[in-house]
């Protein structure tokens, strides 16, 4: 009983609208902020020139990792949808705002979790 935790502390990240390079960006600068189900050596790929893709990642927000935050340029926007518990979104979101222009496109609050859709764009 004393391993559980107050709040869940991960949150999910759906990735689309975007090339796999910017995937890639985006990806590689969440991992240097969170552990993440995503190693350094899982590259994004296109597999459909014709259908959308969507890049998925899951990320431990409890122990944000310290040091220099990278400098994030992407060609075009990202949009990214997060899922996860309310504590886990703003501490989410707070980094997002230190890596990105994020710009709001839509928030669904649940009874437990909240669902964020918002536009990444390079600074």
């Amino acid at each position: 009983m004393g391993s559980e935790r107050p709040h869940p502390e991960s949150v999910s990240v759906e990735i689309s609208g975007c090339s796999k390079d910017d995937a890639r960006i985006v990806f590689d600068a969440l991992c240097a902020c969170f552990t993440s189900d995503r190693c350094s050596d899982d590259v994004p790929e296109e597999f459909s020139e014709t259908r959308p893709t969507v890049w998925l990642g899951t990320f431990d927000v409890a122990a944000p990792r310290e040091g220099a935050r990278p400098r994030a340029r992407l060609a075009s926007s990202v949009d990214a949808d997060v899922q996860g518990g309310y504590w886990a979104i703003d501490r989410f979101r707070t980094t997002l705002d230190s890596l990105f222009t994020v710009r709001d496109l839509s928030t669904v609050p649940g009874d437990q979790e909240e669902e964020l859709h918002v536009r990444l764009e390079g600074r």
